[in-house]
């Protein structure tokens, strides 16, 4: 089983970078990728190719915090409810 792409966006400062958790999910109907990001609540991207998700997802992010601080809303992490897990059988 593969480990969860994890993408950082990046701040001016690297110390300022945040990280958060995305899946990737193949749909065949769309035949491309869907992108969320469980800890940002309705933040999804797509992406023809992976390459193209993982640059949308990250417009996504940013766009998500834009929207934030426009509404002067803080940013409160959100605990997932959902995991990785490999199950032997």
């Amino acid at each position: 089983m593969q480990e969860n792409p994890t993408i950082k966006l990046k701040n001016t400062s690297h110390k300022n970078a945040m990280k958060f958790q995305v899946i990737f999910t193949y749909d065949s109907e769309y035949q491309g990728y869907i992108a969320e990001v469980p800890e940002l609540p309705g933040c999804v991207s797509q992406g023809k190719t992976l390459d193209e998700a993982i640059i949308n997802i990250k417009d996504a992010i940013k766009g998500y915090f834009h929207v934030l601080e426009k509404h002067g809303k803080p940013y409160v992490p959100q605990a997932s409810q959902s995991f990785v897990g490999e199950v032997l059988v």
